[in-house]
């Protein structure tokens, strides 16, 4: 069967197409992608405005054309942190439903955490062992860990790039002081969580998902993403701390002359390494690897386990 999974994120309103059925892989057919960046559209009071809402509908129809070019026959619709943390999050939804006919499902951060982790169990299989999943969004950081398919520990935390960017990095390029404030916050949120997954004992495998991961490896030296999806990609949290200064001494256009890094994603690309070496270093880990399954694959995933297996 033909699947669409459509993903409202803070960032982005992505629609995956994919080929699947119960007990098989899916397999990517088509996606669409479009720049909304819902968490920059909150206004004073927490609120998605009319204006914001406006928008969102526009680009869900859109998203719906494509959905129906590619023949689509079920869609799986859900929106993260920046729908989920709206204040009028109630209104989002129902205006949506009425307009478009989609009834997003607000995921939250801990099925974010759990369904993301299982995209990475099922990519990397059970000889994995205990994984440790870290991915970075827009809106949030989640966090994960297991050694089955349901994580033992999930957390989802709100340390998301876009969030971060808006919030703590006004200049461009940041001030060092706010780079430095924005770092002890990071690294506040993110301790108080380590005893919970530490625990448990260390992992066998360190994973991440999210565009974040995916940029921050790739200026580092990993594979360019037209050499496929079985290409391994890891990231070395002594690359990290060695591009962190160097990526707060850029503006953003000279960040979107790095490898790999896009000009909608490059404002957010030093708050989002900030996090990511805060959670590398406080999680003691020395190298992760780019799990190309996330959060749009895991709601797949689920979804096919419910079917008949054929």
């Amino acid at each position: 069967m033909r699947l669409g999974v459509l993903d409202v994120g803070s960032n982005t309103v992505h629609l995956l197409v994919v080929d699947a059925h119960a007990g098989a892989a899916p397999l990517p057919a088509h996606s669409h992608k479009a720049e909304l960046r819902l968490a920059e559209l909150l206004d004073e009071g927490g609120a998605i405005g009319p204006e914001g809402i406006d928008r969102l509908i526009a680009t869900i129809s859109g998203a719906l054309l494509s959905a129906e070019d590619k023949g689509v026959q079920e869609l799986l619709p859900f929106a993260t942190s920046a729908v989920r943390e709206a204040s009028n999050v109630d209104e989002v939804i129902a205006r949506v439903r009425a307009e478009t006919g989609v009834d997003l499902v607000v995921l939250s951060g801990e099925e974010e955490a759990r369904l993301t982790f299982l995209a990475a169990r099922r990519w990397y299989g059970w000889s994995a062992g205990k994984l440790l999943l870290l991915d970075i969004g827009g809106g949030s950081l989640e966090v994960a860990y297991g050694i089955d398919e349901e994580p033992d520990a999930a957390v989802s935390l709100p340390l998301g790039a876009g969030r971060l960017t808006a919030g703590w990095l006004p200049g461009d390029p940041p001030d060092a002081a706010d780079v430095r404030a924005l770092r002890r916050h990071v690294r506040a949120q993110i301790a108080g969580t380590v005893g919970e997954f530490t625990r448990s004992g260390r992992p066998e495998r360190v994973v991440a998902t999210s565009k974040t991961f995916k940029q921050l490896a790739r200026i580092a030296g990993a594979a360019r993403s037209s050499e496929g999806a079985y290409v391994q990609r890891t990231l070395s949290r002594k690359s990290l701390e060695e591009w962190v200064p160097k990526l707060a001494a850029m503006t953003t256009e000279q960040r979107t002359t790095l490898p790999g890094v896009s000009e909608g994603r490059a404002p957010q690309l030093l708050a989002g390494a900030l996090v990511a070496e805060g959670a590398m270093d406080l999680f003691a880990v020395d190298e992760l690897e780019v799990c190309p399954w996330a959060l749009r694959e895991g709601v797949i995933l689920r979804h096919l386990d419910h079917l008949p297996v054929r």
